[in-house]
């Protein structure tokens, strides 16, 4: 009998799955923490993954 096989996952091809960052921005602050933004990839809005987009069936008569 087969095995039923998982679909892969669908990576975002811009950031690869690595959605969020945070980037340094140099110096700490009163308590001593780094000083740090959080960045998140413009394509997949943050998610990792990338939207399935649906083939349009086109009808030729």
């Amino acid at each position: 009998m087969d095995q039923p096989t998982a679909s892969p996952a669908q990576v975002c091809p811009d950031c690869d799955g690595f959605s969020a960052v945070h980037i340094t921005l140099g110096g700490r602050d009163r308590t001593g923490a780094l000083r740090t933004i959080t960045a998140h990839c413009p394509t997949c809005h943050g998610t990792g993954h990338r939207s399935v987009r649906r083939a349009r069936r086109t009808v030729i008569a």
